[in-house]
């Protein structure tokens, strides 16, 4: 059994989202989260959201450390001990009749059986505790992905500060440059090939 959550962008009535299966606690998701978009995805919120929202066919499976690309030397070490594993999508999910399910998008009418709720806001991600309340505390998207966030659903109230434990005395996290495209490169500039 996983820990089911949901990701979401807000909407003038609420939130839509998807769904995710596993590994979906503050503690796992929120320094990817965070490290997608100061690094992959370049502080573009609308890049992240078609990522994990539109983009996905089903649901999420599992959000992987494929969202750390392009993250600085050390980070993955950092937050997985090194540990790798894809981004995967859910497959072969069938109704009971045997057909093909179609996407059910996650609203707050229908969130209920999800243990967290992540909702991509401009100003950051929110945090919803469903064992507590229907918001929840909003983590700045310049919080540092290397922090560690409490996964007690009563520390999520709605109008306290996140549980967030921030790290001391730890370098400034620099992008890694990203590598032109080669076709961008000049004919001098390009790798020759043996």
């Amino acid at each position: 059994m996983g820990t089911p959550a949901f990701i979401a962008r807000p909407t003038t009535t609420g939130y839509e989202g998807v769904h995710v299966q596993f590994d979906s606690s503050p503690r796992n998701m929120l320094p990817l989260l965070l490290a997608a978009y100061q690094f992959r995805f370049g502080r573009d919120i609308e890049a992240l959201s078609r990522y994990l929202i539109d983009d996905v066919v089903f649901a999420w499976d599992e959000i992987g450390t494929d969202l750390l690309d392009g993250s600085p030397p050390g980070l993955l070490q950092r937050l997985t001990g090194g540990e790798q594993w894809p981004s995967r999508e859910m497959t072969g999910v069938v109704n009971l009749d045997g057909t093909p399910a179609e996407r059910e998008t996650v609203t707050q009418a229908n969130s209920g059986g999800h243990h967290w709720g992540y909702i991509l806001h401009p100003a950051g991600i929110e945090v919803i505790s469903r064992q507590v309340d229907l918001r929840g505390p909003v983590v700045s998207w310049d919080t540092d992905p290397r922090a560690r966030f409490s996964d007690a659903f009563e520390g999520w109230m709605p109008g306290s500060p996140p549980p967030i434990a921030l790290p001391r005395d730890l370098p400034k996290l620099t992008p890694v440059p990203a590598q032109p495209p080669a076709a961008a490169l000049t004919p001098a500039a390009r790798p020759q090939r043996r």
